[in-house]
């Protein structure tokens, strides 16, 4: 229940429920549209009373925090897209301007269900001319992947040492 805690106790704060778990993704924006013509309806009871959308990615972490980085420099991390749904999907990644110095390295293709795909995102930590920001700059973005049925958005932060 989520009036009592683990001991049985009354809780004092609401209890904030994980989106996955809600029906909805964090940072998304739906396509208008989501059924496909070809793929047949699902019509297993169990399947069919569930609340939570059947196709599409979960990003896995939903954010990226790369840090206080050194300028010249390059750095890389990996983020997991997860397909969540009942069929394979397909999806392709808008790369950012190359002003940011951002790049997203990923194998294109499609993605069976319940298998996941790595994206390498690679940022190269340089200063735009003309700023002075004291020393250091704030990197702030969002990487567009565009699915069948939305459009995730990740952020990525970081802040460049000059």
């Amino acid at each position: 229940s989520l009036t009592v805690n683990a001991a049985g106790q009354t809780r004092k704060e609401k209890v904030i429920l994980p989106s996955s778990l809600q029906g909805t993704k964090p940072n998304s924006i739906p396509n208008k549209k989501i059924e496909d013509p070809v793929s047949g309806k699902i019509k297993s009871s169990s399947l069919a009373t569930t609340r939570q959308d059947l196709n599409g990615f979960h990003l896995i972490p939903p954010k990226v925090t790369f840090g206080v980085l050194k300028e010249g420099c390059t750095y890389a991390t990996t983020v997991i897209m997860k397909n969540v749904g009942v069929n394979f999907s397909r999806f392709r990644v808008k790369q950012p301007p190359p002003h940011t110095g951002l790049r997203v390295m990923y194998t294109p293709g499609p993605v069976a269900a319940g298998l996941e795909v790595e994206l390498e995102i690679e940022i190269f930590a340089m200063v735009i001319e003309g700023k002075d920001t004291g020393g250091l700059e704030e990197l702030s973005h969002d990487i567009e992947i565009l699915t069948e049925t939305d459009t995730l958005l990740l952020p990525v932060k970081a802040n460049i040492l000059c």
